[in-house]
């Protein structure tokens, strides 16, 4: 690894861990109990005037908070069974609510420097799970489907085949990336798209917080990515940049936006419009990509039976075409 991506890397990682109480250890579990009472196992009391103190909110920002908890049941399942081999259900039950476990997550193979990250990128989404549900009533865990087979589906469609063998995200850390930049980006351009039409003080100061620590997650994703950006993909004929950009133009082309995202090429390790500003997305719009239908009414992809919340909950109700 060059040093000046492992200089990037490990300073984001620094600071991602100064924004957001979680601890890089060996077991989630043995830290469990601190965690819970806003302790960091290595540094103790975590708690600050300048971190987020959780307030319950009312009217509309309910509903624009009550959204993003989708994609972050989706992060936090993900990284969890990633890392560590189990969920939710293991690392925080409190949490889920009563919600059905996730389909096909698994532990992935991840060399010693991502395992690191990707266990950070868990706790964070632990994080951001607790805030939320602490501000807003929220809803119990939807379904979720992290196999295999999922990604594979969602990667043919955006290379326009069917790769022999299967993508498998699990079998090996390029594998791990490329599956990982499908996921905090859609979750960012809808915090992006959610900032406006927020009323209150409590409101903004948390999609603020979660929007610095989901960009912080994609600027490493993409910073690991953009040093392999010439690697083919073994055993495909695909460089990173390729899968990349075919996964990009898939959400554009799914979320009916225009261009709100770019793959891993010079000039655009972080994606940005023409003022290098973050694209927006609205709840439609991220409904249409994570479901892989195109169509903010017909489930999908990761969320076989559909996303909960008031907006999602709207959309599911109106005939489907």
């Amino acid at each position: 690894m060059a040093m000046s991506t492992l200089f990037l890397c490990l300073q984001a990682l620094l600071l991602l861990s100064q924004l957001q109480a979680s601890p890089i250890a060996d077991e989630l579990l043995s830290d469990q109990d601190l965690l819970r009472r806003g302790h960091h196992p290595r540094t103790g009391n975590l708690s600050s005037a300048a971190g987020y103190t959780p307030v319950r909110v009312k009217g509309e920002d309910v509903d624009w908070l009550e959204f993003p908890i989708n994609l972050e049941y989706l992060e936090a399942e993900f990284f969890l069974w990633s890392a560590f081999g189990y969920g939710l259900d293991k690392a925080a039950p409190e949490l889920v609510s009563g919600g059905p476990p996730p389909k096909g997550g698994q532990k992935a193979k991840l060399d010693p420097f991502l395992l690191e990250v990707i266990k950070e990128f868990a706790y964070q989404e632990v994080g951001h799970l607790r805030a939320l549900k602490k501000t807003v009533r929220g809803f119990p865990r939807p379904q979720l489907d992290l196999s295999a087979s999922n990604f594979a589906k969602v990667v043919n469609v955006a290379l326009n085949t069917t790769l022999s063998p299967p993508f498998n995200p699990y079998a090996n850390s390029l594998n791990y990336l490329l599956a990982s930049y499908l996921i905090p980006y859609v979750g960012l351009t809808g915090y992006v798209g959610a900032n406006a039409h927020l009323q209150s003080p409590t409101a903004k100061r948390l999609v603020a917080g979660l929007l610095g620590v989901e960009s912080g997650q994609d600027a490493v994703i993409r910073a690991l990515l953009f040093e392999q950006k010439d690697k083919k993909v073994v055993p495909y004929s695909y460089t990173v940049s390729e899968f990349t950009s075919r996964l990009s133009n898939l959400r554009n082309t799914l979320g009916r936006t225009g261009i709100a995202d770019q793959g891993v090429i010079p000039r655009y390790i972080l994606a940005g419009d023409e003022y290098f500003v973050a694209y927006a997305r609205t709840p439609a719009q991220i409904l249409r990509i994570v479901y892989s239908s195109g169509n903010e009414s017909s489930p999908g992809g990761f969320y076989p039976h559909g996303a909960d919340g008031r907006f999602a909950r709207t959309y599911l109700s109106k005939p489907r075409p």
